[in-house]
């Protein structure tokens, strides 16, 4: 196995892995709401290619949307993939597969799969018109890509909760947007140019907001999110007495989404849709 991706390499199989892995159904109950725009691009018999598949969700249910069709999910995240081939015995998934690799470099065989699909994980690659070459080469002629990608924070009620704690974090310096961060796809122009470059056709981007349960109210929402890797990880330095402030300010800020189906709040996306000439 290959990687050039190291500094994400040691993220997923890290705190930032083992976290997504241990809240595998919180983390599908936030994004799930995009499942179906990425399945409308698999059909009957199609070999689908799940693109940073985590804890697999998206996988184990192209795989049944493919019939007897396959679906492989790659990662770079041993306890995430641990999770998704569980969830796939558990839920008798036979015609899947989950393997741990570097999309960017990874042999996949030439042409071997109809469409490609990515549930929030194509912004992290260090060199993304690579990355989508190789894609590309691993997807027959005519073959579909299609993936949501995060859309600027301050478009979904996220944005809107994390705005006024600000006050309570050190300052960051990067806004997410540098290449091989979560926002690096949120312009959808540096998609076109990225995908164009890689040599995809027919781009298109589409604008998408799903709400995602975060919690089952405030109280419960507001924990886990000060326990995600981007805020952990600017709380870590701060003094215990500043941290329990940001968690009871984070709490507060729930509050106004919490409704019967729990603390709901609206992601904001790129749908994006190419394929590879032919």
């Amino acid at each position: 196995m290959t990687i050039v991706n190291e500094h994400q390499e040691q993220a997923w199989n890290g705190y930032e892995g083992r976290h997504w892995a241990a809240h595998q159904t919180r983390y599908d109950a936030i994004n799930s709401g995009f499942n179906e725009a990425l399945l409308d691009a698999v059909g009957p018999g199609d070999r689908v290619l799940d693109l940073g598949c985590g804890n697999g969700q998206l996988t184990r249910l192209a795989a049944r949307r493919s019939g007897t069709g396959h679906a492989v999910g790659v990662d770079l995240s041993a306890p995430m993939l641990d999770r998704a081939r569980a969830s796939a015995a558990d839920e008798g998934v036979e015609n899947v597969d989950f393997v741990r690799a570097d999309a960017q470099v990874h042999p996949f065989p030439p042409a071997a799969f109809d469409v490609a699909l990515s549930r929030f994980g194509v912004m992290f690659y260090a060199d993304p018109v690579a990355a989508f070459a190789n894609v590309r080469r691993a997807l027959r002629p005519g073959g579909r890509l299609a993936f949501v990608c995060l859309d600027d924070v301050q478009r979904g009620d996220l944005g809107a909760v994390l705005a006024p704690l600000a006050v309570h974090l050190p300052p960051t310096d990067t806004d997410g947007s540098a290449t091989g961060e979560p926002l690096s796809f949120a312009d959808p122009a540096a998609v076109r140019s990225v995908l164009a470059d890689a040599g995809f056709v027919d781009v298109a981007c589409d604008a998408r907001q799903e709400a995602g349960t975060w919690g089952r109210d405030a109280t419960d929402a507001g924990d886990f999110l000060a326990g995600w890797g981007p805020i952990r990880h600017r709380l870590g330095p701060l003094d215990p007495s500043v941290t329990e402030r940001f968690r009871a300010a984070l709490v507060e800020a729930m509050r106004p989404y919490e409704g019967p189906e729990g603390v709901r709040l609206r992601n904001a996306a790129w749908l994006v849709t190419a394929r590879r000439p032919g």
